[in-house]
């Protein structure tokens, strides 16, 4: 009976510890489980979930319940009145829900809201051409932690996006338009440059572009104020682009050229020469229609640019093209002129590029209706 006591108290005793040892088990399951679900669905900095592998955000919904908004600087300029008929086609052309939204003014901060307010209604896909990329970092990076695919234009140095698309380099648009501008002052005389903001990245690399092409082919040309870039800034207003150019035109009587790059700049620059009745050579970025009466005039020579519907309507094949699980990089064909084979810089971040400038003059304006 001793004996059956002491053997009944040792299997209490094992028994007791596998108990504990099963719920140490269980317990650090538990835990691994948890880390690995935090892992799955939290994004870090340092990106060790992968925020930027795309085939991460394949769509298990089928395509007639995505929503793709593109999100402007300003619906109201007729730039993003041009490029919502490319976001209209292709919602059209492929069935996809496709919206365009845009700020009441062309600030950053109206823009934030913007964009909040699409993630906080749950759209699958964000396309954006911002108007300063480090004040949306935040609202991108948060698109891309709940899964929305995030796709720019105009926005070389944004970090918080799949990839940037570019109808062009910068590099060969901003050269592009000063040889036009050396053409038209024959290569000598001082000129002045308009961007719509300096927070605007392509509008920067357009303008010092241009200053470097100067600089390197025609010697004899001299950007005013010392060579400060820019010369002026718009606001991505006509009204406020006419002021500033008034103002420098005043003050820089001997002034002989002028360029602007965004669609804004130019048409306050020619009304303001041309009120002055000064000879002074103009050549921009912008749509034909709107610079046509200055085109004809004479006062605008040249107008470079790319197509805005285009540029609406690539961003959203981009975004469909991830949502739908399919490659897009190198070689990729978007099914539009300028971008059936584009090629794929990787900087800040992955930036395709097209081959789809434009370049109109008062012999082919009348080719182009928008």
């Amino acid at each position: 009976m001793k004996n059956l006591k002491k053997f009944v108290a040792i299997m209490a005793a094992a028994a007791m510890t596998l108990s504990m040892v099963a719920c140490s088990s269980e317990k650090t399951t538990t835990s691994s489980d948890t880390k690995k679900e935090n892992k799955e669905t939290t994004t870090e900095d340092s990106g060790s979930t992968d925020l930027f592998d795309v085939a991460n955000y394949k769509s298990d919904k089928d395509k007639s319940e995505w929503t793709i908004a593109v999100v402007t600087k300003d619906n109201t300029a007729n730039w993003f009145k041009r490029m919502e008929v490319g976001v209209n086609e292709f919602g059209e052309e492929t069935g996809i829900n496709v919206i365009q939204k845009g700020p009441a003014n062309a600030d950053a901060a109206s823009q934030v809201q913007v964009i909040d307010d699409l993630i906080n209604q749950g759209v699958d896909a964000l396309c954006v051409v911002p108007i300063d990329p480090g004040a949306i970092e935040a609202s991108l990076k948060n698109a891309m932690e709940q899964g929305i695919v995030v796709i720019t234009h105009e926005a070389s140095n944004q970090k918080n996006t799949l990839f940037d698309t570019e109808a062009f380099t910068s590099k060969d648009f901003g050269a592009a338009i000063m040889d036009a501008l050396a053409k038209d002052m024959g290569e000598k005389g001082k000129y002045a440059l308009m961007v719509a903001y300096t927070t605007s990245t392509t509008h920067m690399e357009y303008a010092n572009a241009q200053y470097e092409r100067q600089k390197e082919a025609y010697p004899d040309m001299e950007l005013i104020n010392d060579g400060a870039i820019p010369s002026a800034e718009s606001e991505e207003s006509i009204d406020t682009s006419y002021e500033r150019a008034k103002e420098i035109l005043k003050s820089n009587p001997d002034l002989k050229g002028f360029t602007g790059v965004a669609s804004t700049d130019c048409p306050g620059i020619a009304k303001a020469v041309e009120e002055l009745g000064l000879d002074v050579k103009v050549v921009g970025v912008g749509t034909p229609n709107e610079f046509k009466p200055y085109v004809e005039s004479g006062t605008i020579s040249t107008i470079k640019l790319w197509d805005p519907k285009d540029s609406g309507y690539v961003m959203c094949k981009v975004a469909s093209m991830i949502l739908a699980g399919e490659e897009v990089g190198e070689g990729t064909d978007l099914g539009i002129d300028g971008y059936n084979k584009i090629t794929m810089v990787e900087g800040d971040n992955r930036c395709l590029i097209g081959q789809a400038d434009l370049t109109i003059t008062k012999d082919n304006i009348n080719d182009y209706d928008f």
